[in-house]
């Protein structure tokens, strides 16, 4: 009896878990980018808040309100010859505590010769006891472009909330024409707070910060050196074979959106226009 009932808690809790899948494709004809292709799945949704243009902006819904573990999320966009897409989120995703299982999200970026790819994300927002492996995959043919920059908020300090342990494990690979740019991997697992505290992790700061543009050179290093007086935590960028990498750390989710606004702006890229509501 007791197995019997453990087993049916189980399976009503996996029942009840999010699942939510978007796979969508944009082209461009005159000059203007298109949707030609949207599948929803679940609790996920996608919408396009302006008239088409040059560029299409998306804006990826979570009806879930949240993510929780056991939840999986899985996101597959491919922009065509020539398109230009820019991707959003309606609002800070929220990474609630797990009692046991990981929630899971799968992003995979496929770009054509010619196009150009921006997934801009507002930040995740870990709870205290949160679970989730993450894996962004970008695939780049020709001369292709892409912009990634994705932020992530270890508890709300202005809730006097902090997250003392947790499980985030985030990879990253980009690739042209099939050959490796860049891979990256992050992982905290356990005593989160204790990590973040030390000087060569964190410093104490709970928010941090990755862009990844691609191509990239020395010219946009320079250029977001050039407004580092107006940064509020520490920025650190730099260019190498045709990449170029930005990590950012912050005090607070604030500051971090602060610094990460401006140093886009110094690259020549906006937000998405709900990061401003």
């Amino acid at each position: 009896m007791g197995s019997a009932a453990a087993l049916t808690e189980r399976e009503v809790f996996a029942a009840n878990r999010a699942r939510g899948r978007i796979v969508l494709s944009v082209a461009a004809s005159a000059g203007v980018t298109r949707r030609v292709g949207v599948r929803e799945e679940g609790s996920l949704r996608v919408r396009f808040p302006g008239a088409p243009g040059p560029a299409l902006e998306a804006v990826i819904v979570n009806t879930a309100g949240g993510v929780a573990g056991g939840d999986r999320f899985d996101l597959d966009l491919t922009v065509g010859v020539g398109a230009d897409l820019i991707v959003g989120t309606v609002a800070a995703e929220k990474v609630y505590r797990s009692d046991g299982p990981d929630a899971e999200m799968s992003v995979k970026l496929g770009v054509a010769a010619g196009g150009s790819l921006s997934w801009m994300p507002q930040e995740l927002i870990f709870f205290d006891q949160a679970r989730l492996r993450r894996s962004i995959d970008v695939e780049l043919a020709g001369n292709a472009s892409v912009l990634i920059a994705e932020a992530v908020v270890f508890g709300r300090s202005a809730m006097g909330e902090s997250v003392e342990t947790g499980h985030f494990f985030d990879r990253w690979r980009a690739r042209r024409d099939g050959h490796l740019l860049f891979a990256d991997g992050l992982r905290f697992d356990g005593a989160v707070a204790a990590r973040l505290a030390e000087p060569a992790i964190a410093c104490g700061n709970i928010a941090l910060a990755t862009a990844l543009m691609v191509p990239g050179e020395e010219a946009h290093v320079a250029a977001v050196r050039a407004v580092s007086d107006q940064f509020n935590g520490e920025v650190g960028v730099s260019a190498w074979n045709g990449l170029m990498l930005m990590r950012l750390c912050a005090p607070d989710g604030a500051a971090l959106r602060h610094d990460l606004v401006r140093a886009l702006a110094a690259l020549g890229r906006s937000t998405p226009r709900l990061w401003l509501n």
